[in-house]
């Protein structure tokens, strides 16, 4: 139930990899790697898994993804189909911690790009102020050559630093454990959550599917995430709510059984434990 390991390969002429896909086969799969990962989602959305973290993306959101993080970007079905009626644009950017060599990363002048190197490691997504600067440096990377591509990295890199605070996306009790060569198997869990979490998650299924018994899944999940499958799928419903609350497009009622709860009791009270409000009190305070 490990994540797969992905080497990243560089080319002679480039220290750090930067490209544009169309297409979202590349984020599709529960992976890791050694380099930091900052994606740019110009046209895309869905439900992104990082770490023990579940949100929804949308169109305009970066992300920055720590070394070694596990990721997994599930995009919405108008994306993956083969007569899809909207292409995906997402630009992305993988760099090592020190790619620059050691001696320019712990110069004291670049001590707020280290701290940045260190907190990526619980993910972070950027807020609004910064995206636009953001972005202009992500699309001069990939329209530099040279020296140039360096110099708005560095810049880039410094722009996110100086945000006053980061929205971490992993809990506080996450860690990255070791990883091994048995990858299919969060790959596989993962998928399956993303797909069905809005109906009835059968533990015997998916177990069967990962080649686990239900309880060694079970025991499996919460070495891995830190926290119980329930409490995963709790968590990931009412965040769903909460997206579904902020649209303002259905009723309360409807938005229970959408975002995958059974019943309208049940919905109101994990709804406020996670949230501390009532889903109307959410409803209203995002209006």
């Amino acid at each position: 139930m490990k994540a797969q390991l992905l080497h990243l390969d560089n080319d002679l002429t480039h220290s750090f990899n930067a490209r544009r896909d169309d297409t979202p086969q590349y984020h599709n799969i529960w992976h890791y790697h050694e380099e930091l990962e900052l994606i740019y989602f110009a046209e895309g959305s869905g439900t992104q898994f990082i770490g023990d973290s579940v949100r929804r993306f949308e169109s305009g959101d970066i992300t920055l993804v720590g070394s070694n993080l596990p990721h997994y970007w599930l995009f919405d079905e108008i994306y993956l189909r083969d007569d899809r009626p909207q292409a995906a644009d997402i630009r992305v950017l993988h760099f090592k911690e020190n790619f620059w060599g050691h001696e320019f990363t712990n110069l004291p002048e670049n001590k707020n790009i280290k701290d940045l190197m260190r907190i990526s490691k619980r993910g972070i997504a950027l807020s609004s102020s910064c995206r636009t600067e953001t972005i202009a440096h992500i699309d001069a990377i990939l329209d530099s050559v040279g020296t140039a591509r360096l110099i708005h990295l560095l810049q880039l890199l410094v722009t996110i630093a100086a945000e006053e605070q980061h929205d971490l996306l992993t809990s506080t009790s996450f860690t990255i454990q070791s990883q091994d060569q048995d990858a299919d198997r969060m790959r596989i869990a993962m998928h399956y959550i993303g797909e069905n979490y809005r109906d009835q998650i059968r533990l015997k299924e998916l177990a069967s599917l990962t080649g686990m018994t239900p309880n060694s899944f079970c025991r499996y999940f919460k070495s891995q995430l830190g926290k119980t499958l329930f409490q995963f799928l709790i968590e990931m419903r009412v965040k769903t709510a909460c997206n579904l609350l902020m649209e303002n497009k259905q009723t309360i009622k409807q938005i229970c059984f959408e975002s995958g709860f059974q019943n309208f009791s049940s919905f109101h009270k994990y709804f406020k434990n996670i949230t501390g409000t009532t889903p109307l009190n959410y409803q209203k305070s995002k209006s």
